[in-house]
């Protein structure tokens, strides 16, 4: 039996306008299953509610009605505070802009994660080599973000963003921002953690190259998955 990690269940989610009717409903009853393992693609026409469900499923947003849980905790029932560490330790997220901060090393950087957590300095060492070598940025461990490519700081983020061994990873058009080979690279190193380290992966994306790395691709239309 496959195990559950991500359940949403009838999904709605309403943009209130100045009045009752422009109202906007960005998500219709919508419901999702992620099992362990699996590397899922969500895409969809600017303005399905693609990014809305992935903002709801990684607790930066909350449903109107209906519920998320994540590893069996219902997140949309979940305080500020609560969110906020159930994210930390049980969530990665990957940026189309990479979100890496320019006065941190790269290394400094994928340990970010595991600083806010109080690990020991062994551990942190540990951890952020191997990631690094897995994604071939050791050699560029003490480079800061402005001094290396795109790919090698959308890299770097996406190893920040499994340094934590999170239960799940989204990412948000993660490579928008990237030429063709660089896109490659990225994509590359998400199905190197799906088939290696059996992560659990839903990717956002409009790029069919992108899809065509996942197991399984979803479609959305007008906040509804067909």
């Amino acid at each position: 039996m496959n195990l559950c990690v991500v359940e949403a269940n009838n999904l709605v989610k309403i943009y209130e306008g100045d009045s009752e009717t422009s109202s906007t409903k960005a998500l219709r009853n919508l419901s999702l299953k992620v099992n362990k393992g699996d590397f899922i693609g969500i895409m969809g026409p600017s303005g399905s509610g693609k990014t809305t469900l992935l903002n709801i499923l990684n607790a930066i947003d909350k449903p109107t009605y209906g519920w998320v849980k994540i590893s069996g905790h219902i997140i949309s029932h979940m305080s500020r505070d609560q969110l906020a560490e159930f994210r930390r330790k049980h969530i990665g997220f990957v940026f189309q802009d990479f979100n890496l901060l320019d006065s941190l090393t790269l290394k400094e950087n994928i340990m970010l994660p595991l600083i806010m957590d109080g690990r020991s300095a062994e551990e942190m060492e540990a951890k952020a080599k191997s990631i690094m070598a897995l994604f071939n940025i050791y050699d560029l461990a003490n480079k800061y973000p402005y001094n290396v490519s795109g790919g090698q700081q959308q890299r770097a983020a996406v190893a920040r963003a499994i340094i934590n061994d999170p239960d799940i990873i989204f990412a948000d058009e993660p490579t928008g921002n990237l030429d063709s080979r660089s896109a490659k690279d990225i994509m590359n190193c998400f199905k190197k953690m799906n088939e290696e380290r059996n992560s659990t992966i839903l990717i956002v994306t409009h790029d069919p190259f992108t899809a065509s790395y996942c197991n399984k691709v979803i479609f959305i239309k007008d906040g509804c998955l067909f």
